[in-house]
């Protein structure tokens, strides 16, 4: 899958596709509806699927650090359109340029002129342009100005409550993994690349892989069983995602101590996703204290993993 950061890099190649709009964090069940219909059109006119996003979302550039917790993030996004067949994306920087755009104006500059759509289909909540002024009924009206179809799609429930990254999120802030994993349609994941930690894991005999979690605020966090998927092998596997009160830490990390892995993992990609909470994060009085807490939850995991089915 192509990445086009931008309108001024949309290429002749990328142009006459078939397109959606919209933040498309998580990429839960009810984006995968709008991505199966987006497939069945590029097919019947021989084109190009495209995912039409923002960076950072809208609502991160409106309330800064108040903003709901992301789901994904950039590459988190990217994995995971590409697993749907999705052929390229094109990000847009969302700024005070783009923010003050007229309905019309966005859609002549991004789909009309930038992409060339053929074909739009979009969620049955969406807006766009200035206040948010710019409707289902307006794209209508544009696609007949500028030729291009509309189409909207049905709202997919789940639960008999309507999917949406909002619930998603009060799901994993509530520990309902399962309930979560329903919408999302797959296990809670996050991915990223192992960098170098404190190592104090392995001075306690528990050796874990830090991720950077890319996020200012976590959607979840505490202690988890989870399993890993590193260079196309699975590991079972138990992680702490927050801060490490015990160990005064200040920024996010993501700890992953593989249950039966020898080797080294610097640099290397890892995707981990959440099976099921163990315990919330808590300071400990003392590293032994610590390390004690750090082999039950070795054990819970292993147990909880082995009764889980894959």
């Amino acid at each position: 899958m192509q990445l086009i950061r931008g309108l001024h890099n949309i290429r002749p190649g990328h142009q006459g596709c078939v397109a959606t709009i919209g933040n498309f964090d998580g990429v839960h069940v009810g984006h995968r509806t709008i991505l199966e219909a987006l497939r069945q059109q590029a097919f019947e006119l021989d084109t190009l699927v495209c995912v039409v996003t923002f960076e950072p979302l809208p609502r991160e550039f409106f309330q800064g650090s108040a903003a709901p917790a992301r789901l994904s993030s950039l590459r988190e996004k990217l994995d995971l359109l590409a697993g749907y067949r999705v052929d390229q994306m094109l990000c847009l920087p969302f700024n005070e340029r783009l923010q003050s755009l007229s309905a019309d104006d966005f859609v002549l500059q991004v789909l009309v002129l930038g992409l060339g759509i053929r074909y739009l289909i979009v969620g049955d909540d969406f807006r766009y342009g200035c206040d948010r002024k710019g409707d289902f009924a307006h794209l209508e009206m544009m696609g007949d100005r500028y030729g291009f179809e509309v189409c909207d799609t049905r709202t997919v429930l789940v639960q008999r409550g309507r999917v949406s990254s909002t619930r998603i999120r009060d799901a994993l802030a509530a520990s309902r993994l399962l309930d979560a994993e329903r919408m999302l349609g797959r296990p809670f994941t996050m991915i990223g690349r192992v960098v170098k930690g404190q190592q104090l894991g392995r001075t306690l005999g528990f050796p874990t892989a830090n991720i950077r979690v890319c996020r200012q605020r976590l959607p979840l966090t505490g202690v988890f069983a989870v399993r890993t998927m590193v260079d196309g092998h699975r590991f079972d596997a138990v992680a702490n995602l927050g801060v490490r009160p015990s160990v005064a830490g200040i920024s996010p990390v993501l700890e992953v101590h593989m249950l039966d892995f020898k080797g080294d993992l610097y640099g290397q990609t890892l995707r981990v996703e959440f099976v099921e909470k163990i315990r919330d994060e808590q300071k400990f009085p003392s590293l032994q204290a610590l390390r004690a807490a750090i082999a039950d939850d070795a054990a819970t995991a292993r147990r909880l993993l082995v009764n889980h089915q894959r």
